[in-house]
Formats: C-alpha cells, sequence, structure tokens
C-alpha cells in the first residue's frame, strides 16, 4: 500500500508542469554576509513577503556564516536564489559547472565603484598607502577587496608587499569601524554601504574620509541555479523588473535593497571580474 502510494505520488508529480511542480515547495533565498546579519535580516524581510505574493509559494530567507558557504548553497542547490557580489558569482559559476545563472541586476551595479577611506590626513593617493595598514572586507567580497586589491595593483602597489599588513574584517560596516577606530590606517569598501552608513550618521565623513574612489565596474546580482525550471526563473525575474518607486511596497523594497531599480543581467557581464580575480591568483 505504502509502495503503491509512493508510486502515485511520483507518477503526479511526474506530470506536473515545471512551474506548478515548483511552486508546490519552499523558496529558499539567501545572500553574502557582506554587512551584520542584523541588517542583512532587515532588508530580507520585505522581499520575501513580495516575492510569496509575486511567486504563489513559501519564501523562505536562510542566512549563511560565510562568502564561501553562500556560493556553495548555490552549487548543491541547498538554496535557491542568492544575492551575489560579481567575485562569488564568478566562484559559483565555475563551482557549479557553470550551473549559475544571474537574473536581474541593480541598475546601479552595472557602473558598481569601491571607496577607499582613512583618518589619516598624510594619506592622499594610493602611493601613500605603502608602509601602511590596510583592511579589505571578505577574501571572496567583490567591492570590498579583489576589485580595491587590483586597482591596487595597477597602481603599482602590491598589498602583500609594499603595505605594512593587510586585514580582513569580513565585511564592509566592519572595515568602517575598523579605520574609524585606528585599527588600521586606511580601508576598502563598496560604496553603498559606505554612503549609507554617512546617511544614518553611524560614520561621520568629516573624520573617516574617502580618499579614493574605483573606476566602474559591474557587482552584485541575484543568482539561481540552472536547474530551476525556466518558467519559474522568469517568472522570479518578472518579480524584481516589476518593483516600482512609483508604489509604496517598491519604494520601500527598492530603498532597502539600495537600488534604482532592478535590470536585467547576464554571466558575461563578469567576464571582467573573472578576469581580475584570475590576474590576481584568487580563482584557479
Amino acid at each position: 500500500m505504502v509502495a503503491a502510494a509512493a508510486t502515485l505520488a511520483a507518477a503526479v508529480s511526474s506530470t506536473l508542469s515545471p512551474l506548478a511542480f515548483a511552486q508546490s515547495r519552499t523558496l529558499r533565498v539567501t545572500a553574502i554576509p557582506d554587512e551584520s546579519p542584523t541588517e542583512l535580516a532587515r532588508k530580507a524581510g520585505p522581499l520575501v513577503k513580495y516575492l510569496e505574493q509575486k511567486m504563489g509559494m513559501k519564501v523562505e530567507y536562510v542566512p549563511v556564516t560565510d562568502y564561501a558557504a553562500a556560493v556553495e548553497s548555490l552549487a548543491n542547490q541547498q538554496v535557491d536564489l542568492v544575492w551575489f557580489g560579481g567575485f562569488t558569482f564568478v566562484q559559483a559559476l565555475v563551482r557549479s559547472g557553470g550551473k549559475a545563472i544571474p537574473l536581474v541586476q541593480r541598475e546601479e551595479d552595472a557602473k558598481f565603484r569601491s571607496v577607499f577611506i582613512t583618518t589619516d590626513d598624510r594619506i592622499k593617493t594610493l602611493a601613500d598607502l605603502k608602509g601602511k595598514t590596510l583592511s579589505f572586507g571578505s577574501t571572496s567580497s567583490t567591492s570590498g577587496h579583489l576589485m580595491p586589491r587590483s586597482f591596487l595593483l595597477a597602481a603599482k602597489l602590491d598589498p602583500d608587499k609594499d603595505l605594512r599588513r593587510v586585514a580582513y574584517s569580513g565585511a564592509h560596516d566592519a572595515t568602517v569601524a575598523a579605520v574609524a577606530s585606528g585599527k588600521v590606517d586606511a580601508g576598502a569598501l563598496n560604496v553603498s554601504v559606505w554612503e549609507k552608513l554617512v546617511e544614518d550618521k553611524k560614520v561621520d565623513p568629516a573624520k573617516v574620509r574617502v580618499f579614493f574612489t574605483t573606476p566602474t565596474y559591474f557587482d552584485y546580482n541575484w543568482t539561481v541555479h540552472a536547474d530551476m525550471p525556466a518558467a519559474q526563473r522568469e517568472r522570479l525575474a518578472r518579480a524584481f523588473l516589476d518593483l516600482s518607486p512609483a508604489t509604496p511596497e517598491g519604494r520601500d523594497i527598492l530603498a532597502l535593497q539600495r537600488a534604482t531599480r532592478f535590470i536585467p543581467t547576464q554571466a558575461a557581464n563578469y567576464k571582467g571580474i573573472e578576469t581580475a580575480a584570475r590576474s590576481a591568483g584568487l580563482l584557479n
């Protein structure tokens, strides 16, 4: 009887359309921990509720401990949707055997930047960092490590040879705290987090100042695994593309995501990130 029931259940499942089958389960969402767990949860809450409405299924936010865990969770299909930085997307693409599909990015992510900050009046250019201490964010952070490192190398400054010490704070806001407290002479982080911290008066730009802003590059995106049914991928992408500042709900979610709007993206946009990662010896 049990075996017959199992066989029947399998038969029913096989006859469901990909979309109907996808809707019978929970959509699991996570994000690289580039900020404090409290801030990440605050940003995720309204988005989760919105996606539940748009997708017609339960949506669950699943926090991860570090950047590597976010990459592995998608590659192993432990989660369905991940907020990646450009570098972690590239890592996930490699780790999954090419099965990571970026759906959308914020309009801002097409021309993203990093900033270098300090409290030291003697530091005015990247060259002035020679012999100083510097904090990056996570080793797998695009805007908090990979791209700042690549721009340092382009300026003929090797962080591992020309700086007195390199630290890794683990997150952008932690980098700001390290600089503000004097633990390091300077730090590198993404411009979006910096501007938000200044706006919220969590950092005094008269004391901690930006002394270098990088050229633009592609960064964050929302990514799914290629095994997600195409119809579900399309509905998910449409949910993000439909977010509008003209509606109260859209305005609130976009503000939390620090986005003007979401736009379509593709893997080819992150070739520059992959090249930078390989050049820096951070991707095999």
